[in-house]
């Protein structure tokens, strides 16, 4: 569609921060990934973030704004960042004007799992519904929330965190205090930990390495007992957050996404079993649960088309 309008979009992450230049929803140019770590504070980072998107803007004239999916609480009406996870010195910093005042060019930021909602929504698995929960599945557990067309964001912008939802009232305390937080049972690293020691006792040899999701999800499909075991917890903690967030928002659609989606049917088959067995069927008539479309690009593509509708 080369009549859309270009947008830069920005995936923030605690490792690195990928940029790309978006037309609809296709990236059509990657910039080098930016070490995030690299850096000591903001200022340096962001004026890092902005030699690249110089660069992007001599290749791509036509480029009008650019929004930025970032891992941490943000108030999104004025773009300032109100703090990170894994990356020092983001607190109540405003990103937004900060970065308009280098590049001139309009910007826009949000939670990085609400770009990813975003994006499957309006151009991916989710076009089409009125209602659906996005969730994103890796180191952590994110998620976005649509609602009679429009996305959730609640009072203060923190609307969405099915991560931090409880699957168990004397569960595991999570970061917040939050007892039984769901991502402290399926992040990647738990998953590492908790297949590493069901190998063990079975007396099976797998360094930590050998059970990360994409290992187990390799050793399920070719029949491996314990690894089809594991995915069926995994998929039963899931489906237990989900079942909340059903009975509470009676979506039409749960976009799955994130590294773990990519276990493909040996996640989805067990999830929808559980799942549908802790609904009625006013909930289950007309429920899908779908793979995200965009995986890696989700957040790229969501935060330019959010930058986008904002000067349209």
């Amino acid at each position: 569609m080369p009549d859309q309008p270009l947008a830069i979009g920005i995936d923030f992450g605690g490792t690195s921060v990928k940029i790309g230049v978006v037309r609809h929803d296709d990236v059509i140019d990657h910039a080098p990934p930016i070490a995030t770590q690299e850096f000591e504070g903001p200022e340096s980072l962001l004026e890092a973030i902005t030699r690249t998107i110089e660069d992007l803007r001599r290749r791509h004239p036509g480029i009008t704004a650019a929004g930025v999916g970032m891992p941490g609480f943000v108030d999104f009406q004025t773009g300032v960042v109100r703090g990170l996870t894994n990356v020092i010195g983001w607190n109540r910093f405003p990103l937004k004007a900060r970065l308009e005042a280098l590049t001139g060019l309009p910007v826009t930021v949000d939670n990085d799992a609400n770009c990813m909602a975003y994006a499957e929504w309006k151009q991916g698995a989710g076009r089409g519904f009125q209602h659906l929960v996005a969730i994103t599945l890796g180191t952590g557990v994110g998620g976005g929330i649509i609602a009679n067309g429009q996305m959730i964001r609640g009072a203060r912008f923190g609307a969405g965190e099915v991560g931090q939802m409880s699957i168990d009232w004397q569960g595991i305390r999570g970061t917040y205090g939050n007892l039984g937080a769901l991502e402290e049972y399926i992040g990647n690293q738990e998953i590492t930990q908790l297949a590493h020691k069901r190998y063990q006792q079975d007396e099976i040899h797998r360094s930590p390495a050998e059970c990360s999701p994409a290992h187990l999800s390799k050793n399920a499909a070719a029949g491996d007992p314990i690894a089809l075991e594991l995915w069926d917890g995994i998929a039963a903690r899931l489906a237990t957050a989900l079942m909340n967030c059903c009975w509470l928002l009676n979506p039409d659609a749960l976009i799955i996404g994130g590294g773990m989606a990519k276990a493909g049917e040996v996640l989805f088959t067990p999830l929808r079993k559980h799942l549908f067995e802790q609904l009625s069927e006013p909930f289950t008539e007309a429920l899908q649960i779908l793979p995200a479309r965009f995986g890696n690009e989700a957040g790229i593509i969501g935060a330019a088309a959010l930058a986008t509708e904002a000067i349209a």
